[in-house]
């Protein structure tokens, strides 16, 4: 069945005006479904975001911080210049989803749908997040900073780690195997409780392998 609903959405202008706007979306055992649509400079910290699921959609400009995503799917979507720092995302679906320019402080990843997680990061920020045990496998993380981040036994395996920073970022018991950590920095890996077979490191970040051992490289 297909439907036709109006949502008001407060903007976040001096005029304090409202945007009414015509969505089209389908209701399938209750859920309902929105495609299509793009959000842009919406305040959802004040409005939740309506639960369902939103194909091929676009969050431009738009703050989710501290708010409550959870139960939200998200598929073929991209986030681009948003805020969603400290966001619950209980079994939130992120399925082939893109995060552009868009920052991220203290999320948890493991609580998300990780049957159906396929995500990007580009020029992000996602200190303080953690992905503790998440599949993240052919992930691409570009130009991201990851400072502090959690990667404890997760599965980045094939994935392209470029230009990040990764200061003070964990790495335990962590499947690195052919990950590209090319141009990446600031990275400190324990070769002996991490997987890293057939990995790319360069100089001088591959340096980062070498500091437990409390050597000096001349």
């Amino acid at each position: 069945m297909i439907s036709y609903e109006s949502v008001t959405y407060s903007q976040p202008s001096s005029t304090l005006d409202t945007t009414c706007r015509l969505i089209q979306h389908h209701t399938i055992n209750e859920e309902m479904i929105i495609e299509d649509e793009i959000y842009k400079d919406i305040d959802f910290t004040q409005e939740r975001l309506q639960a369902g699921e939103y194909e091929n959609c676009k969050f431009i400009n738009c703050d989710f911080s501290n708010s409550d995503i959870s139960g939200i799917k998200f598929i073929e979507c991209e986030f681009q210049g948003c805020n969603l720092s400290m966001v619950s995302m209980n079994q939130t679906v992120f399925n082939n989803v893109k995060f552009i320019d868009t920052k991220m402080l203290g999320l948890h990843f493991e609580n998300c749908n990780n049957l159906m997680l396929s995500v990007g990061f580009y020029e992000c920020t996602l200190n303080h997040s953690s992905f503790y045990r998440v599949d993240l496998r052919n992930t691409v993380f570009d130009k991201t900073k990851l400072v502090d981040a959690d990667f404890t036994e997760s599965d980045l395996s094939k994935s392209v780690l470029k230009d990040c920073d990764f200061s003070n970022a964990t790495f335990a018991h962590t499947n690195l195997e052919k990950t590209n950590f090319t141009s990446s920095y600031n990275y400190i890996i324990d070769p002996e409780h991490n997987r890293v077979r057939k990995a790319k490191f360069d100089y001088p970040g591959v340096l980062g392998l070498l500091a437990q051992y409390d050597i000096e490289v001349i």
